[in-house]
């Protein structure tokens, strides 16, 4: 596809990354570039700044009808809503709308794709899945929904033979839909409930995430999770060879380095995933006993005065909070968690906290307005908040604990209360967590 002179807007240019490279990318290729987004020019300064050697139309603060009409090509961001009205009259009028990672798969020399989907694990599922292939000799790489990595870049360096394992969260699957095609091997690890602020219901999510599949043909595979619920309707649904996963299927004399059961059933999918590419079994053990959990995934930032502290960041959703607390001993954890919500039930959540925690700290946030005064209620005596700073919450959560104990920062809610996105609320918790102890060294 040639997009030399061709006019192409880039629908929201967002923080993490995607619609950087997508500019980055369409400038290199010749385009007449528009970016526009609803986030004002100080919002979005670290982006700009990034783009600083581009030559662009911006139009922020603001959507323009003219922009979308004129458009030989929309990019559209994840992030933003189909429901945006101009969108919604540019797919009415037929001009061309892609999202980068189905773009991706339609243009890659490659057709050996590993899709990843699901509500946990998906990002841990496609780094060990990547890691293994490395290990084994594949030319292999890794893209999607990852913070600064540019997926359109790769096709100036991906081969045919190449294996290419894209993350896919559900808003980057609708693109998929658009274009109806699927990924050579699709991976799915679970689904639970998430992102119904954005939804109307459990059905259009879960019609999102069936993309991964639904255009799949029957040389395709299919991996599901034996234990979901979803998954028998999946298989009934797919032309594909199917391929079940559950926690049993990993080798039972082999070790893992990650926290938490949940992420033995991670490695169970990455195992079968691995299988189909017939990597050594030596190979695998090697990586699955060696692999470090991602940023933000259940991290150990470091053991203070007899203290574990635990970043977990990455953890938006109830259901991410749950695994959190099965990873450790009961009543030994000191829950420091909070945020937005999204529309999620928070019954279980409440259940699995009285039973697991000691003591419970709060970040401000609609999601803790509704959680805290619950929790209050039942555990006046172990539940505080709630908290608008990071260095307070470390300093008063850490005075409630003793020798043995962990300090786990799990936050169960979005960021968006307090911090940009949930990477740069990990961050910013590893950062005053180091300083704190730091400062209490010197003491």
């Amino acid at each position: 596809m040639d997009f030399k002179g061709k006019r192409v807007l880039i629908l929201g240019l967002g923080g993490l990354g995607g619609g950087i490279s997508a500019a980055n990318f369409f400038y290199r290729k010749g385009a007449n570039l528009t970016i526009t987004d609803l986030k004002s020019k100080h919002e979005l300064k670290e982006s700009l700044h990034k783009l600083r050697n581009i030559k662009a139309n911006f139009v922020l603060g603001r959507h323009r009808k003219e922009d979308f009409f004129n458009a030989d090509l929309i990019i559209k961001n994840p992030a933003v809503s189909s429901s945006c009205p101009f969108l919604t009259e540019a797919l009415r009028k037929k001009i061309k709308v892609e999202m980068i990672e189905s773009l991706f798969v339609k243009l890659s020399k490659s057709k050996n794709i590993i899709g990843v989907t699901g509500t946990r694990g998906k990002s841990t599922v496609s780094a060990l899945i990547y890691n293994t292939l490395k290990k084994a000799g594949d030319d292999a790489f890794l893209a999607g929904n990852i913070p600064n990595v540019s997926t359109l870049a790769l096709l100036e360096t991906v081969k045919e033979k190449s294996i290419v394992v894209l993350e896919l969260s559900s808003w980057q699957l609708e693109g998929f839909g658009w274009s109806k095609i699927s990924p050579h091997v699709s991976i799915v690890t679970n689904i639970y409930p998430d992102h119904l602020n954005r939804y109307q219901s459990m059905k259009d999510y879960i019609a999102d995430k069936k993309n991964i599949f639904k255009f799949q043909k029957k040389e395709d595979y299919l991996i599901l999770n034996k234990n979901d619920r979803y998954s028998k309707e999946f298989a009934k649904e797919s032309k594909s060879k199917i391929i079940w996963f559950s926690k049993s299927d990993f080798p039972k004399s082999w070790s893992i380095s990650l926290l938490g059961k949940h992420n033995l059933e991670n490695a169970a999918c990455s195992y079968q995933a691995a299988k189909i590419y017939q990597i050594r079994e030596d190979v695998l053990k090697n990586v699955f006993s060696s692999f470090k959990a991602l940023p933000f995934r259940l991290n150990i930032i470091g053991k203070f005065e007899g203290r574990t502290i635990i970043n977990d960041s990455t953890s938006t959703t109830p259901a991410a909070l749950i695994a959190a607390l099965r990873s450790f001993p009961p009543k030994k954890i000191i829950l420091i968690c909070g945020g937005n919500e999204k529309k999620l039930p928070l019954g279980e959540l409440q259940r699995e906290i009285k039973a697991n925690c000691k003591f419970i700290f709060f970040l401000k946030g609609s999601g803790t307005d509704l959680l805290f005064p619950k929790l209050k209620k039942t555990m006046p005596k172990r539940v505080y908040g709630s908290f608008d700073n990071l260095k307070d919450i470390l300093r008063v959560s850490y005075l409630k604990s003793k020798k043995g104990d962990i300090i786990l920062f799990s936050p169960g809610f979005t960021s968006f209360a307090m911090f940009k996105n949930e990477f740069d609320r990990g961050e910013k918790f590893k950062n005053e967590t180091e300083a704190f102890f730091k400062k209490k060294a010197e003491k």
